[in-house]
Parts: C-alpha cells; structure tokens; sequence
C-alpha cells in the first residue's frame, strides 16, 4: 500500500513535472551560455589540474572540490541504477541517460558558478556555500532555501542512503547461500556499524584507504567492462541499434509513461549525475579559484565522468554480452549475469566488491553534504557535538532499515527527495542565470586579452556588500586601477 503511494507520488513528480522543468531548464542554460560544456571542454580539462589561489594549507583546489562532488556521484547508481532503467524501461534509456547529461552538463555548470559567486567565508579562512544561500538570494527570502535544505537533508540522509544499502545487499542474491531474509539483516548491519564508526569519529584508516581504492576501481571497473565488449564486438552493431530503435520507439517511450525508457533514462541519469539537483555545488563552493567560472567549467566534467564514462560502461558492457533484459532480473541481477557470461563465477564477485566500495564511499559523502545543510538551518553555524551524534545514529538506522525494504519503495522515496531538491534548485538558477551567464562573457573576455581570470563583483553588476567573499580581490584590482591612473596623469 506504502509502495504504491510512493510510486503514485513519484510518477506524478517525474511525468511531466520535472522532465519538462531539467529538460527546459537545460536547454535554456546550453543555448544561453552557447554549449558552454562542449564549446569549452578543453578548457574544464585544463583548469581541473590548477592550484588554488590561495597559499592556506586549508586552501581547497578545484581538482579537489571536485573529487568531493565526484565521490558523491560515483557509487552503486553507476551499476544498479543503470541496469534498472533497461531491465524496466528498455535499451533507449540509454540513449536519453546521455542526452540528459550534455544537457545536464550545462546545468552543472551554472549551479556551481553560482555557488561560488555567492560563497561565504568561515573564521578559518575557508569557503563554504551551495543552493541555500543563492536561492535566499534569488527569492529574497530564507523560505525555500530552507526547504531546499530539508529537502536535501531527505535526500543525502535518507532517499539515497536506503537505496545504497539496498543496492549493496541485492548483490549479494547472486549467490547460493542468499536468504531474503536473514541476509539483509547482516549485510544491514555490517554495513551501518561500519558506517557508523566511521562517522562518530573512529575508522579514519578505513576512510582513507577507500579514499585511494575507489578511484582505482572506478578505473578497473571500466577496463574490465572494455574488455567483455571487446570479447563480444560482434554483437556490437546489433546493441547500438538496439539502443537508438527503442529510443525514437514511441511506444517505447510513451508506453506507460513512468516506465517509459524516456523517463526512466532521465530518472535514473539524473540520480547518478546529479546535475542540477543541487548537491555538487555544496562542494564546488569550497573551491579556492580566481574566478567563478573556472569551478564551474570543472563540475561539468564530473558529470561527463559519471555518466558517459561510468555509466555508459555499464549499459554496454550488459547490452553486448545479448543476456535478456528483463524486469525480474532488474537491478545487480542484470549486470551480474552479463559478467557471469564472460567470467563466470568470479564476475559476480567482482561487482560486489566494486558495489561494497562505491557504496561505502557514497554513504560517507552524501553526509558531507547533509553537515552544509544542518548548518544553514542553524542560523549558518554547525550544531552541537551532542546533535550530531544523534543525527549520525538516526543515519546508522536508515543505513540498515535500507537492506531490508522492497526496490520499488527505495528507488521511490530516492526519486521524491531528489525532485523536491532539483525543483526548488533550476529554478533559483534560473532567475540568478544571467550573473553565471555575465561571469562566462567575463571569463572569456580576460582569456582573449592573455590574462589569468579575475572576478570582480561589481563587472557582473553584484555589489560587493552581497558577495563579501569577493570584495577583497575587487579592491586589490581597483587600487591597481587608481594607481595606473594616477600613473597615466602624473606622465
């Protein structure tokens, strides 16, 4: 009964709603900013590797502001989520999973530049920021980023944290010794003891090391999905026109609309890359760079990282190996079977130790953004130490509620928080988009006359009493000017 009003609710959120908001919102953004994230690709590469400005030691660069977001995106939606939108929906969700995300990119590129235009300093010298303080901007009030908040904190504590941990323990019905019932309440446990220590202070090590692995198995992951299409590249041709015949299928793509490949393309795209839902600028808002936009151009890659290459690696890795997909494998099931068929028994449990790591990462990074949001709530300053245990203990509960709750109700409630989030945040972005837009023209227009980019506020026409992060570097430029001046007419 619970499911299905779930499952009413989020078909109602999806189809139409927030297709046509993402969908509208980033062709907006792609046309108004001229492709920004093709036409600039090259440039995001370039600027990933740059240093920060600043010479702190807490000073955040943008190769790590964006291995926050990254950690975030990456995680078990790469492979369960994937495999669900074509067991349910058909191969074209692949197709519509890559439109979102050029698309998508655009958005990411926005949301991010905002948050660093509207960024705040800490009594440390560190920046911090995201949605809830452009939106507070944008609206004139602290009504919706409040609920922008709440919303997230829905999102990163709860929706997406039941679904890892149900996602981590589907894995494991691969094999003979699965209970459905006495299996998920150990894969729970272990899973939300672990995670727990970790949080109320311990298991640091642990942190670190999956730190350093799980890049390398995101790398490995993608090298061992090579190779099975390599292994069946015959059936290459036959997968990619697979693809795009139930892409442009109408009945495909109409047919029961929710479950649609269309739909769930675009769901199950947006859950894994997250553009324009709100969450990577949190991260993106610690960045210590010259110019907003340089942040910005970076998230985009993020979202082509997750998408078209993590993803992308999954549907066809599945796809060619031609195992049948249908709904009563949806889910690990699919992918593990399609492994199985080039690896045999080892390739299940390589997909549940790459689902052990990404999971792990994933449930630790979504409560990085959940601090940023708590903190809003409270009057912009994080809550007691006492607080915070509480609030990691009701996380620990979800974590290990998660193994145990159906997939239709999980992938539902993930759904809902995430829209709540993304239809507060395109539109903020939507109305603050000609400041992003006029900081890209800035941007561009300082890398045409040779120089290393420098914003400054009020060249967008913000003044610097709004955003105080940058005054700093606006008064430093303007004295050059004054001198340069005065310069000029002692000569």
């Amino acid at each position: 009964m619970i499911t299905n009003v779930l499952n009413t609710i989020d078909d109602i959120l999806y189809a139409p709603i927030l297709i046509i908001v993402m969908v509208v919102a980033g062709l907006y953004f792609t046309f108004r900013t001229k492709f920004v994230q093709l036409r600039l690709f090259k440039e995001a590469c370039r600027l990933i590797l740059e240093p920060p400005k600043g010479s702190r030691e807490q000073s955040v660069s943008s190769f790590q502001a964006l291995m926050v977001s990254t950690a975030s995106r990456v995680g078990t939606g790469n492979i369960v989520g994937v495999a669900t939108a074509i067991c349910l929906g058909g191969a074209g969700a692949v197709f519509w999973m890559w439109v979102m995300c050029i698309i998508g990119a655009a958005s990411a590129y926005m949301e991010s530049t905002l948050a660093q235009i509207f960024k705040r300093v800490d009594k440390d010298g560190g920046f911090y920021g995201g949605p809830a303080y452009y939106i507070e901007f944008a609206m004139h009030s602290t009504v919706p980023a409040a609920l922008f908040s709440v919303f997230l904190i829905a999102t990163y504590a709860f929706g997406f944290n039941l679904l890892c941990s149900y996602n981590l323990q589907s894995t494991f019905a691969a094999y003979s010794w699965y209970h459905p019932v006495v299996t998920p309440l150990i894969i729970g446990t272990i899973l939300a003891l672990l995670t727990g220590y970790c949080l109320l202070g311990g298991g640091k090590r642990i942190v670190r090391l999956t730190e350093v692995v799980v890049p390398f198995m995101g790398l490995f992951y993608v090298a061992v999905s090579l190779i099975v299409l390599i292994l069946n590249i015959g059936h290459i041709p036959a997968m990619f026109a697979e693809i795009f015949s139930d892409a442009f299928n109408f009945k495909a793509i109409f047919g029961g609309i929710s479950g649609s490949c269309l739909v769930l393309g675009i769901k199950r795209g947006l859950f894994s890359n997250e553009a324009g839902v709100g969450s990577a600028p949190n991260a993106s808002a610690s960045a210590d760079v010259t110019h907003p936009s340089k942040q910005g151009l970076v998230q985009t890659i993020s979202v082509y990282i997750d998408t078209m290459l993590l993803c992308t690696a999954t549907a066809l890795m599945c796809l060619s190996t031609g195992i049948a997909h249908t709904p009563d494998v949806a889910g690990a099931p699919y992918v593990q079977n399609a492994i199985s068929s080039v690896f045999g028994g080892i390739g299940p449990i390589f997909i549940t130790v790459a689902m052990i790591l990404f999971a792990f990462t994933t449930l630790l990074g979504n409560l990085y953004y959940c601090d940023n949001a708590l903190a809003y709530l409270n009057n912009k300053k994080m809550p007691t130490k006492k607080f915070m245990t509480i609030f990691y203990v009701f996380c620990v509960l979800v974590i290990f509620a998660g193994a145990q709750m159906p997939m239709a109700a999980v992938w539902a409630i993930a759904d809902i928080t995430m829209g709540g989030m993304t239809i507060i945040n395109l539109p903020a972005c939507v109305i603050l988009g000609n400041y992003a837009i006029d900081a890209l023209t800035n941007y561009e227009e300082q890398k045409k006359l040779g120089k290393d980019p420098v914003f400054v506020a009020s060249d967008i026409g913000l003044s610097d009493k709004l955003v105080m992060t940058w005054k700093a570097q606006s008064e430093k430029k303007s004295g050059k000017r004054r001198k340069k001046k005065k310069n000029a007419s002692q000569a």
